[in-house]
C-alpha cells in the first residue's frame, strides 16, 4: 500500500510539474524608451492572453540590442535605428525587417532656456545654440537610438561635443536616469516623447524644441536569424512579430495613452 502510495504521488507530480517547463516565451531585445514609457505594460498581456507566448524583454540602447541578437541572446528585436537595423539584417543576422510604429524626439531643458532655444522648430540650429552657450546638455552616451539620433543632431549643427569641454556629459545611462540627472542639473536632452510623457520628476524641465523632421522616431521589429544561432525561438518569435505588425498590435499600439495623449502611432505596411 505505502508503495502504491507513492507511486500515485510521483504520477501527479509528473502530471503536475511540466507546466513551468513547458512554458512558452520568447526573449525579445529592445529599447529603454519602450520599456520605461510603459508600452509593453500595456502590449504584452495582451499578446499572452491571445497566444500563450510569454515575452521576456531585455531593454538596453538599441546598440546593445542589436549586438544581443548578433550573438543569438535574443529571438526577435524591436528598436529604433533605421542604418543600424539595415546593418543587422544586410550583415545577416536578421531576417524581414518591419516597420512598426512611430512618434518623436523633444529637445528639453530648463525654463530658464540659456540657450535661448524655446520654440524653434530646427533641432540641430539649436544644438548649435546650445553649444554656443556652453550651457549643460545630458546625454545618454549609450549608444541607443536616441543617442545616435544626438550624435546626427551633433554633426548637422557643425558641433564637435568630444572637444566641447564641461558643458557635454555623457551618462551612459537609459533615458529615465537621462531625464533625472538633466532636471537635476537644469541641463538640456533629447528624449523620446514616450518616455518625457510618463516622466514625473521633471522639476524644471520642459519640451522646448518639437516638430523638426529631424526628430522623427520610427520604430522597426526584426527576427533574429535561426540560421546563425539555433538556439533563436524562430516559430514563437515570428508569431510575436506578425501579430505585433497585424491589425491586433497595431491597434494596441493606438490604445496606449498616458492622460488621454496617444504615444506611438502604428505604421505597419
Amino acid at each position: 500500500m505505502k508503495r502504491l502510495l507513492l507511486a500515485v504521488l510521483a504520477l501527479v507530480s509528473t502530471a503536475v510539474s511540466p507546466v513551468g517547463a513547458e512554458e512558452r516565451f520568447i526573449t525579445l531585445a529592445s529599447t529603454t524608451s519602450t520599456e520605461q514609457s510603459g508600452l509593453f505594460g500595456h502590449l504584452l498581456p495582451l499578446f499572452k492572453a491571445e497566444t500563450g507566448i510569454e515575452v521576456r524583454v531585455v531593454a538596453v540602447g538599441t546598440g546593445q540590442a542589436l549586438k544581443l541578437g548578433e550573438r543569438g541572446d535574443a529571438d526577435a528585436l524591436l528598436v529604433h535605428d533605421r542604418a543600424g537595423e539595415d546593418k543587422f539584417v544586410a550583415e545577416g543576422f536578421g531576417l524581414d525587417r518591419r516597420d512598426v510604429m512611430y512618434n518623436d524626439f523633444v529637445l528639453v531643458g530648463p525654463a530658464a532656456d540659456p540657450a535661448g532655444i524655446k520654440g524653434g522648430k530646427d533641432a540641430a540650429a539649436a544644438f548649435a545654440k546650445i553649444a554656443a552657450a556652453s550651457a549643460p546638455f545630458a546625454s545618454r552616451g549609450d549608444d541607443s537610438g536616441t543617442h545616435r539620433s544626438e550624435l546626427r543632431l551633433w554633426k548637422k549643427a557643425s558641433v564637435d561635443v568630444k572637444t566641447g569641454g564641461g558643458w557635454y556629459r555623457e551618462l551612459g545611462a537609459g533615458m529615465g536616469p537621462t531625464l533625472n540627472t538633466a532636471a537635476g542639473m537644469n541641463a538640456y536632452a533629447l528624449a523620446d516623447r514616450g518616455t518625457w510623457a510618463s516622466f514625473k520628476n521633471r522639476q524644471s524641465l520642459e519640451v522646448l524644441v518639437e516638430g523638426d523632421r529631424a526628430l522623427f522616431n520610427p520604430y522597426g521589429s526584426i527576427l533574429v536569424n535561426p540560421e546563425k544561432h539555433k538556439g533563436v525561438k524562430a516559430d514563437d518569435a515570428k508569431v510575436w512579430h506578425l501579430w505585433l505588425t497585424g491589425p491586433k498590435g497595431q491597434a494596441a499600439i493606438a490604445g496606449f495613452k498616458i492622460g488621454g495623449e496617444q504615444l506611438f502611432f502604428g505604421d505597419a505596411k
